[in-house]
């Protein structure tokens, strides 16, 4: 009974810090969607994953890196994880809604009909190519010991996703929330590019695992 109490306490901890997790991407998708300049809203948007680092918040295309370390039991922490962020996100897109900055909405819209234009296979590879990245961003985040080589490399790896038009399902959310044009296809395509992002997590690592095993067995 305990344990099962531990669980759904830890279930609901991690639920809600991925509600503000969601929050904090929104908002970085707020400050992208307010500029006209691409390259300086990709670089606002990393106020989003600098609040979730610092605050140790979850967010899904993050704590998906570590998917590896952990039993299979950890797939229901990040689906647990995965919706705390869609509410999050979501909140704050219908929230920008009802504001003086809802003209926001029209900007989304149109990255969401680009994105819901694209195929199925090409959005599972961009989606695949920008958790790259991002493992990039994280494991250096943890693992750099210069305390300004950590957020360099943190703000390089979102920055660098952005402009290449890669897929990140958490912001894909707050998109499509604020412009309102969720639909079958929209929750489809947000499936496809959560198991992209999920893919491109864990691909970096498998591949050095299998190259230390190989290097051991010789």
């Amino acid at each position: 009974m305990e344990e099962e109490e531990s669980v759904t306490s830890g279930m609901r901890k991690a639920f809600f810090l991925a509600v503000a997790g969601g929050i904090c991407i929104a908002l970085g998708g707020i400050a992208y969607l307010s500029v006209e300049n691409t390259v300086v809203g990709a670089v606002l948007f990393t106020v989003g994953l600098f609040a979730i680092v610092t605050g140790n918040l979850n967010l899904f295309t993050g704590r998906a890196c570590f998917l590896l370390e952990h039993p299979p039991a950890y797939l229901l922490e990040l689906f647990v994880i995965w919706l705390g962020n869609l509410v999050g996100a979501g909140l704050v897109g219908y929230a920008v809604r009802l504001t003086r900055i809802a003209p926001l909405s029209e900007r989304a819209a149109l990255l969401v009909q680009t994105k819901l234009a694209d195929t199925p296979w090409s959005v599972f590879l961009l989606a695949v190519f920008c958790n790259v990245l991002l493992f990039v961003a994280v494991m250096g985040f943890r693992q750099n010991e210069h305390e300004v080589g950590k957020y360099i490399g943190l703000f390089l790896g979102v920055v660098v996703f952005i402009l290449c038009g890669f897929e990140h399902c958490v912001a894909n959310m707050f998109y499509f929330s604020v412009s309102n044009l969720w639909s079958g296809k929209a929750v489809l395509y947000l499936v496809i590019i959560t198991f992209g992002n999920l893919a491109g997590a864990v691909l970096v690592p498998l591949i050095v695992r299998l190259g230390r095993g190989r290097s051991a067995g010789r």
